[in-house]
């Protein structure tokens, strides 16, 4: 499986991305989160096993639990935030009633993903150019579906500089239930959270995103499709084509679906519907090998 451990919820605390499962606790598997990194137990399974190989994706959010956030009607139980970053992790216990959520990130999300922790449901997701009206609409993390209209998520409500909003669906706010929530906000010459159009051929598009990426997680949003995903360190040479998927257990693959990492984003290097369906729509999250940017900040030329 692929283990998501997160400061908020604490270390040992485990949940799947290509499963609809309740959170868990694996006392051997993520055991402690440092400044410089973080620790294993000596757990097999999908932490630790001898012999085998692993790739790891971090993010710093606030570097520790962080505090309950009280901009929206509904108090977060904890929030941790990094603004420079762009990037927050709450929890919280839901209501059953639509409600608005403190992210504290000082600008308009982008990516939101949320999952319930005390039973299985799936994984949501909000995307801000999955479609013309995104907070009508999701995708789940751990399926291939394609984008669905659903009021009972993001209760048909954009997100703001200081909340998201969720319904009355079980997936994102049902009465004691209790979730986490990932939001993400581009950060100029950091990350970038947009989408492309597939033209059905070899030579496909240039994905300008600003900057180098070292990370770049693809989904077909009109169809159905994997989240796949793509980073300079299983493949540091172009064309990047190891590929693992957020929704799927299965060991990393070398498809057809392959791109470039360019100076300034990437690009398409296949027909493959996964990622360049002629009139597909495909959304996409991508950050930066080398970060530069923020307020004020141009950002300094990729290599």
């Amino acid at each position: 499986d692929n283990m998501l451990v997160d400061a908020a919820r604490g270390a040992t605390k485990e949940l799947n991305s290509n499963a609809s499962a309740a959170e868990s606790t694996d006392s051997n598997g993520l055991t402690a989160f440092a400044s410089s990194g973080f620790t294993l137990g000596t757990g097999a399974g999908g932490y630790n096993d001898a012999g085998e190989y692993f790739t790891s994706w971090q993010w710093l959010a606030g570097g520790g639990a962080g505090s309950s956030n009280e901009d929206g009607t509904l108090n977060t139980t904890t929030t941790t935030v990094n603004t420079t970053a762009g990037f927050s992790i709450s929890t919280y216990t839901g209501t059953g009633a639509g409600s608005s959520i403190g992210h504290g990130l000082g600008a308009i999300p982008e990516l939101i993903i949320i999952h319930r922790l005390d039973a299985g449901n799936n994984w949501a997701v909000y995307h801000g150019s999955n479609t013309s009206a995104p907070e009508t609409d999701w995708l789940a993390l751990d399926e291939t579906v394609a984008t669905a209209d659903n009021h009972t998520l993001w209760n048909d409500t954009a997100p703001t500089s200081s909340v998201f909003s969720v319904g009355t669906g079980l997936m994102v706010n049902g009465n004691t239930a209790t979730y986490v929530a990932y939001v993400w906000t581009s950060i100029t010459g950091y990350s970038l959270f947009k989408s492309y159009n597939g033209n059905g051929n070899a030579d496909g598009a240039v994905v300008y995103t600003g900057f180098k990426p070292a990370w770049v997680m693809i989904k077909r949003s009109d169809s159905t499709g994997d989240w796949i995903i793509y980073d300079s360190k299983r493949s540091p040479y172009n064309e990047i084509d190891d590929q693992l998927c957020a929704n799927l257990d299965t060991a990393e693959t070398t498809g057809s679906e392959e791109i470039d990492f360019l100076a300034n984003g990437f690009k398409i290097r296949t027909s493959d519907a996964g990622i360049n369906a002629s009139g597909g729509t495909y959304i996409y999250a991508a950050f930066a090998s080398n970060p530069f940017g923020g307020e004020d900040v141009t950002p300094a030329t990729a290599f």
